[in-house]
């Protein structure tokens, strides 16, 4: 990614978060709307969308930035010194900017107030614990297959998120600045300000863990750590 310059990769994470953003919430009102009060059948509404747009927005952007779209991402990359300090600083508010540039775009698009604060709750030791297992589950699936099958990462992650929706009881957030953009949309996908510090605290300490981990599960044999980044 050496032909492209910071401010190209600054705008690559914008866009591609705030098209991230847009999808999420943007399913979640559709789907609410269309599914006739069958919270089975929104969540799916809500879902698919979301796997999808993953898939799409790294293909696109992969190559320019490395598609991260994610703070905790950009973090795990971070403790495997595979972004620098100062790029990582430029990465995350970008971000988190453009999350909330997502959801208030995609209230546009339905003529819904614009500025929204979500009453939603999602509280509690088995939210915090899901956000974990999601977070560290999203980095399980970058880092390996970065590892062995480096073009199948953009399929990894949306079928990993797709199936996180499912199977944690959180619906896999895994993604600080998805978290804070979503506290400002009291809609399908909405969290309330008050849930979100446990959230955010709970995807950090999953995604550190996830990048120590998988450096020494992944570094080729005879190897130093010194000298593995797990993703070579």
């Amino acid at each position: 990614m050496a032909e492209f310059g910071l401010a190209r990769k600054l705008a690559a994470e914008g866009l591609g978060t705030a098209l991230l953003l847009a999808t999420v919430v943007g399913s979640g009102i559709m789907a609410e709307q269309l599914a006739d009060g069958n919270a089975a059948l929104a969540l799916l509404g809500n879902t698919l969308p979301t796997g999808a747009i993953l898939v799409v927005i790294i293909l696109i952007f992969g190559p320019i930035s490395g598609a991260h779209f994610n703070p905790a991402v950009t973090i795990g990359f971070l403790v495997r010194r595979e972004i620098s300090i100062a790029d990582a600083c430029l990465y995350v508010p970008i971000q988190i900017a453009s999350g909330l540039a997502g959801v208030l775009i995609t209230h546009l698009m339905f003529e819904l107030p614009v500025i929204q604060i979500s009453e939603t709750v999602r509280a509690g030791p088995a939210q915090m614990l899901s956000e974990g297992i999601a977070t560290f589950g999203l980095l399980a699936a970058i880092f390996g297959t970065l590892r062995w099958r480096p073009e199948a990462v953009p399929y990894a992650v949306g079928l990993f998120i797709t199936a996180g929706y499912w199977f944690t009881a959180s619906t896999s957030f895994a993604n600080p600045a998805v978290t804070i953009a979503r506290a400002f949309t009291d809609t399908f996908s909405g969290i309330a300000p008050v849930n979100v510090p446990g959230f955010l605290v709970a995807q950090v300490l999953a995604a550190v863990v996830a990048a120590v981990f998988f450096r020494w599960l992944l570094k080729p044999a005879g190897t130093s750590d010194a000298h593995s980044s797990g993703g070579d």
